[in-house]
């Protein structure tokens, strides 16, 4: 046999070969390895499916937080992220009753998602690299740009961390907080006492009890407890930033079909705002031309369907909780007077920010 002969030979039967491999790889799926609609990324059912087969979403939010998620005597819950978690249920039920509150400590709320306790947890949550990867999180859009401050005694004349100084400071434990704290005294060399607590409360009746000389959390946490104190007076927030809190909503790792729900609903409570459409107006849209606000409302197109959603998602979450707007004004801005600053929309100067609806 020439060598010319056998080569060719040879390269045929690994042509063959290739042939039947690639054939063979592609049986099943028609060689896509993408999940279909209604599967995560391991092949089981998704989360979406699941509540909405159950009827209802189990929501993770703090319960002690005035402006954010606070459960009153006759368990009523109020609050920016208690609102978010009627918008999500909005989205998916036309209802906002069809949620389940679960109060849960700065500790508990990652365990809570990771085992299935709750859907989605809404609990003014510090989107860290960290916490997106090695806890497993899936961190949907930032939903309150913050930062973490501390609140001091007018009368302390404290005006800086340096006035600090071998003096105690309550901070809540298993949070952002606790080790910014420690970092920036850390960097500038200052000697403290940290006076850690696990819930929230005890951390503020502690210093209202002054066994501390200051508190830090984040600032708008600082605001809105301040407006609760005895005194609140005699209280002033500082000017001091010591880092960056984006809080944002969460879920577990691994289901995109249930992450791009949640993220869509973050979306449209943005996008509702910049198009100027309220739970006010809403009924006024019904027969609009504009190709744009049709596809948001879900009058033309598939945008819901095509991530599991009703095609009217956004319609329901404004017709039922609002804009983002009105949230921030009636939970935050109007009861404690904090400006929105970076939580205002791009347009106007803020951070806020939607892709768009197409």
């Amino acid at each position: 046999m020439s060598i010319k002969t056998y080569w060719k030979k040879q390269w045929g039967s690994l042509l063959i070969t290739g042939i039947i491999f690639a054939s063979l790889n592609g049986c099943g799926n028609g060689g896509d390895n993408t999940p279909s609609n209604g599967e995560n990324s391991s092949g089981t059912s998704s989360l979406l499916d699941r509540i909405q087969s159950r009827g209802n979403l189990i929501c993770g939010v703090n319960g002690q937080l005035p402006g954010f998620s606070f459960v009153d005597e006759n368990g009523e819950y109020s609050g920016m992220d208690a609102e978010y978690c009627r918008a999500v249920a909005s989205a998916l039920f036309d209802d906002p009753a069809q949620v389940e509150f679960r109060d849960l400590s700065a500790q508990e709320r990652f365990t809570a998602v990771q085992s299935g306790e709750v859907d989605l947890v809404s609990r003014n949550t510090t989107w860290t690299i960290s916490r997106d990867t090695s806890v497993g999180m899936e961190f949907a859009p930032i939903i309150f740009y913050d930062g973490q401050g501390i609140m001091v005694r007018k009368d302390s004349e404290i005006q800086d961390l340096e006035g600090l100084a071998d003096k105690s400071i309550c901070v809540l434990s298993g949070t952002t907080n606790e080790q910014n704290l420690a970092d920036q005294m850390r960097k500038q060399g200052i000697n403290y006492q940290p006076v850690v607590f696990e819930d929230v409360d005890a951390v503020y009746a502690a210093y209202e009890q002054e066994r501390c000389a200051g508190v830090t959390s984040d600032r708008s946490q600082l605001t809105v407890r301040r407006a609760v104190l005895a005194n609140p007076d005699e209280h002033e927030v500082s000017s001091v930033v010591l880092s960056k809190e984006p809080l944002a909503p969460m879920v577990a790792n691994g289901d995109a079909n249930w992450f791009d729900a949640v993220k869509w609903i973050t979306f449209a409570l943005i996008q509702a705002e910049e198009l100027e459409i309220n739970s006010q107006n809403i009924s006024s849209f019904e027969n609009t031309e504009d190709p744009q606000i049709r596809r948001f409302l879900g009058q033309e197109g598939n945008l819901g369907e095509d991530m599991g959603l009703p095609n009217d998602f956004a319609a329901r979450i404004v017709k039922h909780v609002g804009n983002y707007g009105e949230i921030y004004d009636r939970n935050i801005g109007q009861p404690f007077g904090l400006d929105r600053g970076l939580n205002r929309l791009w347009t106007d100067g803020g951070l806020l920010y939607s892709p768009p609806f197409r």
